[in-house]
């Protein structure tokens, strides 16, 4: 029976770039593996095609042969057959390892792993987030542990390689079976993976390499940090396992609120009441800033919400410690609530004293508006 085109077999031109058939090759073996068509003959017998087609088509000089002189390669004296790719599967366990990820090929010696990652909530006051502060917190954590170093052997003792995997963490398992040679990966049972074996375990760690401490760190909290911001302290976090690098810290800052001030960016807000004589008749006022009092001249005439500006008087911009934003102070007119009979006869006065002006003032206003709905 003569063999099928190695293009055909795979699905793609002969122009086809290695990406393309590595892509069809990984799809049409995901579908035709003998593990995941059991007892199905014919699949079987398409997987082996698929497998040859591949070999000979992602290796640069097989393609360029195969493409000049076909399945009958004068140089290799032909592809496939005796002594080709067909008589061995041994490459079956890298496959189910590639689209299946462990059974067959999924074994693998675990190498030195980089500690965790930590994160850890400050909060801070208002003002320390303005002018910054150094604080220190304890964190929970893993840490290599002192005794053995992190060796996880009893001091005086030493950690032996493996001598079921011999070191390399992985046991294989070889099968014959009528598709060929079958070779099974998995992980060593023995020393999980390490390719190590501890006789004497540390009595500190007991064999771990690894402890679990609470350790104050000191966390230096620059100018101008607001809620959300985060902080990395750089290996403070978990311990690294087998001698691999210890992970990072993490601190992630809340600001708590302030009674007086606001906050939006650099800029900082507040209200400040002034009575209604004040408002009309203008006065000084001595308000709080985060840098200590200052004074601020209020003018006669100033309506409720008025707001003034105090320069350089708001946050500091992080990681820039000169540059400043403002204070914006917004003053607010409040009107008395409990009077004296004597300032309630003043008021009316004054009333009175206003009276002519206001009515004026109002029938001005209601004559404009009357125009106005008239189109006038």
């Amino acid at each position: 029976m003569s063999k099928r085109d190695y293009y055909e077999v795979l699905g793609v031109d002969r122009s086809a770039s290695p990406d393309e058939i590595k892509k069809a090759y990984r799809s049409l073996a995901r579908q035709l593996h003998p593990d995941v068509n059991k007892d199905d003959h014919a699949a079987e017998e398409k997987f082996k095609e698929v497998q040859e087609a591949y070999e000979v088509l992602s290796d640069q000089n097989k393609r360029a042969n195969y493409d000049r002189f076909g399945h009958q390669d004068p140089t290799q004296g032909g592809f496939g057959g005796q002594g080709g790719f067909g008589a061995d599967f041994g490459g079956f366990g890298d496959i189910f390892d590639m689209f299946f990820g462990g059974g067959m090929g999924g074994g693998r010696q675990r190498g030195p792993q980089r500690g965790a990652d930590l994160e850890y909530t400050l909060a801070i006051d208002f003002k320390d987030a303005a002018f910054g502060l150094t604080k220190e917190v304890e964190i929970p954590r893993t840490e290599t542990c002192d005794t053995c170093s992190g060796s996880g052997a009893k001091p005086g003792t030493k950690v032996e390689t493996c001598s079921v995997c011999k070191g390399s963490g992985v046991q294989e398992f070889v099968t014959n079976t009528p598709l060929g040679r079958m070779v099974n990966r998995r992980t060593c049972s023995t020393c999980q993976g390490t390719g190590k074996r501890i006789a004497t375990p540390c009595s500190t760690c007991r064999g771990a390499g690894t402890v679990r401490r609470r350790r104050k760190i000191e966390v230096k909290v620059p100018p101008g940090v607001d809620t959300g911001n985060r902080l990395r302290i750089n290996g403070a976090g978990e311990a690294g396992e087998r001698g691999a690098p210890s992970g990072d810290l993490f601190i992630v800052l809340r600001v708590n609120k302030h009674d007086f001030f606001r906050r939006e960016g650099t800029e900082v807000y507040c209200d400040v009441p002034i009575s209604f004589v004040q408002a009309a008749l203008g006065d000084e006022l001595t308000v709080p800033t985060l840098y200590g009092r200052e004074n601020l001249r209020i003018p006669e005439g100033t309506q409720t919400g008025a707001v003034f500006h105090l320069r350089g008087k708001g946050i500091p911009k992080l990681g820039n410690g000169v540059a400043k934003g403002d204070q914006h102070v917004r003053v607010v007119v409040q009107t008395p609530t409990k009077l004296t009979d004597r300032q309630k006869e003043m008021l009316r006065e004054f009333s009175k004293d206003l009276g002519e002006e206001s009515h004026e003032a109002s029938k001005s206003f209601f004559d404009r508006m009357k125009s106005a709905f008239r189109g006038e």
